[in-house]
């Protein structure tokens, strides 16, 4: 229809004009001569220019192909078209191009034409457009985007001397980025054998001590391993070469993540080379720093540890002294009652230095992190005795009542620290005898709260009609020296230690403490702690909450290991009143060899202080416990010391010791301990 012979008539128009009709995009001709002269274009055209008709849209265009055309474009565009008619052998032409439609706004346009001649109009050019706007803004979108990362991936390869592409599946790597500096760099472009080219690069550079991790890091199956969970894998090593050691780093990472694949695996990655050397020397040296700072300060923390360990043991030996003494002393039935006076004020304020000393140590001792849990089952009914007992002295003593109310369902036995518990409930305690004026009411409440599992949640709560604090102080009563009322501090004696100490014990304890207090009003202290439940029969129960039996200090035969002369001596005068008698041995070799020359069964127990010239305690204990006697592994070892911390316990009883007093001793406490064991010991030789 449009061959040499083709005429614009009724019969061809309409012939046109139906297939224009079935068209999705424009149809238009228009002569090649002359001004480019629109023969026919249907309606698809006209609305692709917002005309209303096709007389709206020839006084738009002036009816003519460079009408059509954005004036930036036309000139362009006609060169392409002619060139392409002239090399292409059908004559076809395709190319792309703006226009400006009526309404002034731009849009882009698919051009795909024909050349022909005619002998009725000449060359002619019958085209089918299409608009393409938006495929073209998101072309020149994904352009702009990938020059972008083009310029993004340049940025960020500048921190490498080195980038490559690797194809993991076909041991392919191609340079992206080379050292310029480099002359064995891999050429920029070039494809060449992945694993091959880095296991030769790391032989012939790669510091020895990191080789076979080197290579075990570039292994293909290791890389796709390390990646499945990793977004970037890194190795850093030592390098080598042009006469100079450097660190450099190889990091590499999916060019897809495994997670985003179908297969989860990894098939390519990016690598990079860097030089790494100058911040891996900074962070040597900072290391090395540290690890000075740190070794300074365990040798510090070391020294702190045994200095107060030293403080411990020098002050607590004279305070052994003033306290016994001054107990012997009080015994006496002839004092006037001045000289009585005196020595009861002479007992208190040593008892008072003695818990002051206490408070300080402890408090060193949390802060330096020597402070251990123990978890060992522990009958909590004998726990509250003791500390009811002590209470009860205590609240009698000021015209206090005193009650502790336990609830049914507390277990007789739980697991943890006895100890660090009973420590917790007498602090509390303490503070709320000593400030409560008689007549007060002191009260010590234990529920569970929760059962959970082999778990079970103790409350205690402590509550008194005491002085009460501010609610301006509450917020300070667990802080260190804290202290509100320096009256009283002076009246009672205070460190303001007792409640950190605390408040730390009980977060240790994995706890809360929480205080609430009215003045003039009193004081509850509110502390839960968890325990891990403790299976046992109701046998078991009854023998260990049974009083333990006691034999008779009169004519037992102790031995006493002590080298200071003045506590051997208070020790003699304390047992001399129930009757028992002493030998003495100045140190730990000598109470060795007393024992082993004496007869069997001659001791009934040995009394043994841990600090002695010739041989310590602990060394005669486990030398005693060696013997090849019958007596040696049952005599009763009871540890005498000012050594008082957790672990100075253990080690006693780790050598074969059954007790553990610490100084000063209190007589009642010793005797206690003598007569259980004695007994002990007889009922299970006989």
């Amino acid at each position: 229809m449009f061959g040499k012979y083709f005429e614009l008539n009724e019969q061809t128009l309409n012939m046109i004009e139906q297939i224009g009709r079935h068209m999705p995009g424009g149809f238009f001709i228009y002569k090649a001569e002359d001004n480019e002269e629109l023969i026919y274009a249907n309606e698809a055209t006209v609305n692709l220019f917002g005309c209303d008709d096709i007389e709206d849209f020839k006084s738009l265009t002036g009816n003519t192909f460079k009408g059509m055309l954005h004036p930036e474009d036309y000139a362009k565009v006609s060169d392409i078209v002619i060139d392409q008619i002239r090399k292409s052998s059908e004559k076809n032409d395709h190319v792309e191009y703006r226009i400006i439609r009526k309404d002034g706004s731009i849009r882009w346009i698919d051009d795909y034409g024909h050349y022909t001649e005619t002998d009725n109009y000449g060359g002619i050019y019958y085209v089918f457009i299409a608009d393409i706007t938006d495929q073209h803004e998101l072309d020149e979108l994904y352009d702009l985007k990938g020059k972008q990362q083009d310029k993004m991936i340049t940025a960020l390869a500048s921190d490498y001397r080195s980038v490559y592409h690797i194809d993991l599946d076909r041991n392919e790597g191609i340079c992206y980025r080379g050292d310029q500096n480099d002359s064995e760099q891999s050429e920029v472009g070039v494809i060449f054998p992945y694993l091959e080219r880095f296991s030769w690069y790391a032989k012939q550079y790669v510091d020895e001590l990191y080789l076979e991790n080197f290579l075990k890091f570039i292994e293909p199956d290791n890389v796709r391993k390390e990646l499945e969970n990793k977004p970037i894998i890194a190795f850093r090593y030592l390098v080598h070469r042009k006469d100079k050691d450097y660190y450099e780093m190889i990091r590499m990472a999916g060019v897809r993540h495994a997670k985003d694949r179908d297969d989860h695996i990894v098939h390519a990655v990016g690598l990079g080379l860097t030089d790494i050397d100058a911040e891996m020397r900074e962070e040597m040296n900072k290391s090395l720093v540290l690890s000075e700072a740190l070794n300074a300060a365990e040798e510090a923390n070391k020294a702190k540890t045994a200095f107060l360990s030293n403080m411990s043991h020098e002050i607590r030996t004279p305070m052994n002294a003033i306290i016994g003494l001054n107990s012997l002393a009080l015994r006496n039935e002839n004092l006037d009652p001045e000289t009585k006076k005196y020595l009861e004020q002479i007992g208190e304020s040593a008892k008072h230095l003695l818990g002051l000393i206490n408070d300080i140590l402890d408090m060193s001792r949390i802060e330096s992190g020597k402070m251990i849990l123990k978890n060992e089952s522990f009958s909590f009914r004998s726990v509250l005795e003791q500390i009811n007992v002590m209470v009860m002295t205590q609240c009698s003593d000021k015209g206090l009542k005193y009650e502790c109310k336990v609830a049914e369902d507390i277990s007789e036995f739980y697991i943890g620290d006895d100890m660090k518990l009973k420590e917790v409930l007498i602090n509390i305690l303490s503070n709320a005898v000593k400030f409560t004026d008689a007549p007060g009411n002191i009260s010590l409440e234990v529920e569970r709260t929760a059962l959970y599992e082999d778990k079970s949640t103790i409350k205690f709560t402590v509550q008194d009609t005491g002085i009460g604090m501010s609610e301006e102080f509450l917020p300070k009563v667990f802080d260190t020296f804290s202290q509100e009322y320096n009256d009283r501090t002076n009246k009672y004696g205070s460190t303001g230690l007792g409640m950190a100490i605390t408040k730390t014990i009980v977060d240790i304890m994995n706890g809360t403490i929480s205080v609430e207090s009215e003045k003039n009003v009193g004081t509850r202290f509110t502390v839960i702690i968890t325990f891990k439940n403790c299976d046992h029969e109701d046998t078991d129960d009854l023998s260990v909450l049974t009083e333990k039996k006691r034999a008779d200090l009169k004519n037992r035969h102790i031995l006493l290991a002590e080298d200071m002369v003045i506590n051997a001596e208070i020790i003699k005068e304390m047992l001399g009143i129930r009757g028992a008698v002493i030998d003495h041995a100045e140190n730990g070799r000598l109470a060795l060899d007393m024992f082993n020359e004496s007869g069997n069964c001659y001791y009934d127990a040995i009394l043994m202080d841990i600090r002695m010239p010739e041989m310590d305690g602990l060394e005669a204990a486990e030398k005693i416990r060696a013997l090849k006697r019958p007596d040696a592994r049952t005599v009763p070892i009871i540890a005498l010391t000012a050594n008082a911390y957790d672990e100075d316990v253990q080690r006693s009883l780790q050598v074969g010791m059954n007790a553990h007093l610490t100084k000063p001793v209190e007589p009642d406490r010793l005797y206690q301990t003598l007569e259980e064991l004695i007994w002990e010991t007889k009922e299970e030789s006989s």
